[in-house]
C-alpha cells in the first residue's frame, strides 16, 4: 500500500454517494493504474470498489481501454465474494495504465446514477432475494456473469457497456443495502443485456450472410 488511510477511516458515517466522492477526491491527478485505485480504496469494501469501477460506463462517452481492465477487476471482486477469499489482482492488471485525464470526470459524471439509486433503494426490502446461502451464491454468480458481459467486445456499440454496468451497480447497491428490490432489478438489467447482445449478434450474422450472398452472386 502507499500509506493512504483505509477507506473506512475516510468515509465512515457518510452516505454511499459521499463515500464514493471522498474516494474520487483522493485519486491522484497524474498517472493512474488499477493498482492506484485499489491502494486508495484499501483492502476492504469490495462492493465499493465494484461501484466505483462501474461509474465510467454509465455515461454516454466511451473511455477506450477501460472496459477490459475494470471488467476484469469487477469479475475478480465477484469471484472473491463467491469464494470468500481476499481480493487478488494479477500484477499485469494492477500496472495497466489508465487514461487518468478522462477517468476522473467520468467517475464524477457517473455519480448521478448512484444518487438516483440512493433515493429509491430501501434497506432490507424483499429480503427473500438477498437472504440465504443459496440465494447469495446465485446473486454472486449473476454478478460475475454481468462482469463478463461488461468485458464483451462490443464497446463501440451504444449501451453495450452501460447495460451490464447498470446491472452491476444495482447488484452492488442491493448487496450493500440488503435491498432485494435492487438485486431483482439487477437481474432484469442482466437479462436485458443478454437480449440486447443476442440482437446484436443475430443482426451481425444476418448482415454478414447477406454480404456473402451478394459477393457470391
Amino acid at each position: 500500500m502507499n500509506g493512504q488511510p483505509p477507506l473506512d477511516d475516510v468515509t465512515d458515517g457518510g452516505s454511499l454517494g459521499e463515500q464514493l466522492l471522498a474516494v474520487i477526491d483522493r485519486l491522484p491527478t497524474g498517472d493512474m493504474t488499477l493498482g492506484t485505485l485499489l491502494e486508495v480504496l484499501g483492502d476492504e469494501g469490495l462492493l465499493v470498489i465494484a461501484i466505483l469501477l462501474t461509474l465510467v460506463f454509465l455515461i454516454p462517452v466511451s473511455i477506450p481501454g477501460v472496459s477490459t481492465v475494470f471488467g476484469a477487476a469487477i469479475l475478480l471482486v465477484g469471484i472473491s465474494r463467491l469464494s470468500g477469499r481476499p481480493l487478488w489482482v494479477p500484477a499485469r492488471l494492477r500496472t495497466r495504465a489508465l487514461p487518468a485525464d478522462r477517468l476522473r470526470p467520468g467517475l464524477i459524471a457517473g455519480m448521478a446514477w448512484v444518487r438516483r439509486l440512493e433515493q429509491v433503494s430501501r434497506p432490507h426490502r424483499i429480503s427473500a432475494a438477498v437472504d440465504g446461502r443459496a440465494v447469495e451464491a446465485f446473486n454472486n454468480l449473476a454478478f460475475i456473469f454481468a462482469a463478463l458481459l461488461l468485458m464483451a467486445p462490443f464497446g463501440f456499440v451504444p449501451f453495450s457497456n452501460t447495460l451490464p454496468a447498470l446491472a452491476l451497480l444495482l447488484y452492488a447497491v442491493g448487496f450493500i443495502q440488503r435491498d432485494g428490490g435492487a438485486v431483482l432489478l439487477g437481474h432484469v438489467a442482466t437479462i436485458g443485456t443478454v437480449a440486447y447482445f443476442s440482437v446484436l449478434i443475430g443482426g451481425g450474422g444476418l448482415a454478414i450472410r447477406e454480404l456473402m450472398q451478394r459477393f457470391a452472386g
